[in-house]
């Protein structure tokens, strides 16, 4: 089993109820996405712990061999493809099983945990919800896709077929592209999963209008 990753925690009010475990993108870190937190207008709504964790740094393939954070090594990466190793995705899902047991010790059952993740972790996000073997509240996912279609559908489970599904891309993105996204979005929707999904006109990024749709959707699932 991987080592307890790193991680930065926000909580929004004492003793939270929920969890959001939020995974960066390639070569970011935990704090990335630390200041969308205040934007998401969960004022009122029961506690929220945010965890944010820190990728492993591995050498990445398509960048050279460059040492930095990363949850998996990608081969090559092209805006349309990707070729990538399936192998570092299990390992990166195994180590989120880990902090979802965490939250579950500390008293937050699966059921209240939701994942989510922008770009790489977005991809990871995807495969180790639509795989979890309990039901999770939710999933968030930024400006992704699927990194490997065959896993999900070998190892997708029954627990999780009516999981909320929030996704998201930017209709300019040149570095994950909308077609990639989409992708990920038709293979969902015709295996049966719900879909909210959400095109913005921005690059490979967050902008607020989709932050407070992000913010909204969590309000409405925030008992």
């Amino acid at each position: 089993m991987p080592d307890l990753l790193a991680a930065i925690e926000i909580e929004t009010a004492k003793n939270p109820v929920y969890s959001v475990i939020w995974l960066h993108g390639l070569g970011a870190d935990g704090g990335d996405f630390v200041p969308v937190v205040p934007e998401l207008g969960l004022g009122g709504t029961p506690g929220v712990r945010f965890v944010f964790p820190h990728a492993p740094h591995i050498p990445v393939t398509c960048n050279g061999g460059y040492v930095m954070r990363a949850w998996y090594d990608i081969i090559s990466l092209e805006s349309t493809s990707r070729r990538i190793d399936e192998a570092g995705i299990v390992h990166s899902r195994a180590a989120i099983r880990q902090l979802i047991a965490r939250e579950n010790q500390r008293g937050i059952p699966s059921a209240n945990i939701f994942l989510a993740g922008f770009s790489q972790g977005g991809a990871v996000a995807y495969t180790t919800a639509l795989t979890h073997p309990e039901p999770l509240a939710g999933l968030i996912a930024l400006s992704t896709y699927l990194p490997s279609a065959d896993l999900v559908a070998r190892e997708a489970t029954p627990e999780n077929r009516a999981i909320r599904i929030f996704a998201a891309h930017g209709t300019q993105d040149d570095v994950v592209s909308p077609q990639l996204g989409r992708q990920a979005r038709d293979f969902l929707i015709e295996r049966g999963y719900a879909v909210a999904w959400h095109e913005y006109a921005m690059p490979h990024a967050v902008c607020m209008e989709e932050i407070e749709a992000i913010g909204d959707w969590l309000r409405k699932r925030l008992l």
